[in-house]
């Protein structure tokens, strides 16, 4: 569901069980953490998510949003999968343009901004793992360029053990400049790193 699986390359095929990598792409992060998002919510919200186009190439998201019972009400922009996307009380727009954060929302009255990364989540190859350290050390810079304006930020990464490990070390000091990091699993649940 949110997990796209890929024929590794030769060089990694042996580091990733049967040669298949399993990769958590970037849209699938910033719809399981908007999703996640909805459920924090005591009403109904509005979310928005910024993908760009690259990301909707890999991973099909109004066929993630329409199979979850999300009903596209309006188009936006000349995307096939911009859109205002409604189930029940709740909503998520998917405005493809960039400054904005992954994912917007407001919950229970306070702004939340996320930024997001991908990953491959099964493979040893160090090119695999470092990128995704490199991600984790991207999006706190991202955040911290951010002026605060009593808005909650949040980096949100595929959840390994490996960016589970950094990010408990890492954590304690994103708190102090406002910033949780969030790992999002492969069923797309959400886990936040104590800080």
């Amino acid at each position: 569901m949110f997990i796209t699986l890929y024929d590794a390359p030769e060089k990694r095929r042996r580091h990733a069980e049967g040669g298949i990598e399993h990769k958590f792409t970037e849209a699938a992060v910033m719809l399981a953490f908007a999703s996640h998002l909805l459920t924090l919510s005591t009403g109904g919200c509005v979310i928005s998510i910024h993908p760009d186009g690259e990301h909707a190439k890999i991973f099909d998201i109004a066929a993630f949003l329409l199979a979850r019972g999300f009903v596209r009400e309006q188009a936006i922009g000349t995307t096939p999968y911009g859109g205002r996307y409604r189930r029940a009380e709740h909503t998520i727009i998917v405005n493809p343009s960039s400054g904005r954060g992954d994912v917007v929302g407001e919950i229970d009255g306070r702004r939340v901004v996320a930024e997001c990364k991908g990953g491959t989540i099964n493979s040893t190859h160090a090119g695999q793992k470092s990128r995704l350290r490199k991600g984790l050390a991207e999006l706190v810079g991202q955040l911290m360029v951010r002026e605060p304006a009593n808005e909650r930020q949040v980096a949100v990464l595929p959840y390994t053990t490996e960016v589970e490990r950094l990010s408990l070390k890492l954590a304690p000091r994103c708190k102090i400049a406002g910033i949780e990091i969030a790992l999002v699993h492969a069923d797309g649940t959400v886990s936040y790193v104590p800080g």
